[in-house]
């Protein structure tokens, strides 16, 4: 296999890990990070599914971003229209269990299978998240990355909560897991960004 397809299947495979640890916080009722949050909320209000609302979400900020003149790539793309139907599939695949050792696992480990997709993603250097492209482009206008990323994430997780998004223990364990846990498994998955200038 090439170097493009081995970039590839890691791109689509990190992509859908990504969905499914979303699911996975969402499947334990615990508590979920700020953005599903969000998308949940969005869920209970409309006749969107989760994965659908993540979908909309990501289209949304993608215009924002190429707005403000951010660049992307082909892997900005595929994470605005790949994370959500991993999510919803996810969903459909697994029910909630009902006793809540079951439900704590799943938060528990869905965090760090985010953390786990989000470096097989990123390792790829195809382009940023359009929610990352956000804070590149905020970061570019002056404002930090650290609190363009809080400011965008506390009014995701604020709407979120108001329209009836899941919080709880398990919304703290993803703000605390998911980046450490990113800095530790990246390494892992992180291909030389010599082919990255061509795919954009």
């Amino acid at each position: 296999m090439s170097e493009a397809g081995r970039r590839l299947v890691q791109i689509v495979v990190g992509l859908y890990v990504f969905g499914a640890g979303l699911a996975f916080t969402v499947i334990g009722g615990f508590g979920q990070g700020a953005w599903t949050v969000f998308h949940d909320g969005i869920a209970d209000r409309t006749p969107l599914s989760i994965g659908g609302a993540t979908v909309l979400t990501g289209v949304c900020v993608f215009v924002v971003v190429l707005t403000m003149r951010v660049r992307v790539g082909r892997g900005t793309i595929m994470n605005v229209l790949l994370i959500g139907p991993a999510t919803d599939l996810t969903l459909w695949l697994i029910e909630s269990p009902e006793h809540w050792a079951a439900r704590a696992a799943f938060t528990l480990s869905g965090p760090l299978v985010v953390a786990l997709g989000s470096s097989m993603y990123l390792g790829v250097h195809w382009g940023p998240g359009p929610r990352d492209g956000l804070m590149l482009g905020l970061n570019e206008r002056g404002v930090s990355i650290r609190s363009g990323r809080f400011g965008v994430e506390a009014m995701a997780f604020t709407a979120g909560f108001a329209l009836g998004g899941t919080i709880g223990w398990g919304t703290v364990w993803s703000l605390v897991a998911i980046g450490p846990a990113v800095q530790w498994m990246l390494p892992w998955f992180d291909r030389a960004p010599v082919m990255a200038t061509t795919h954009g």
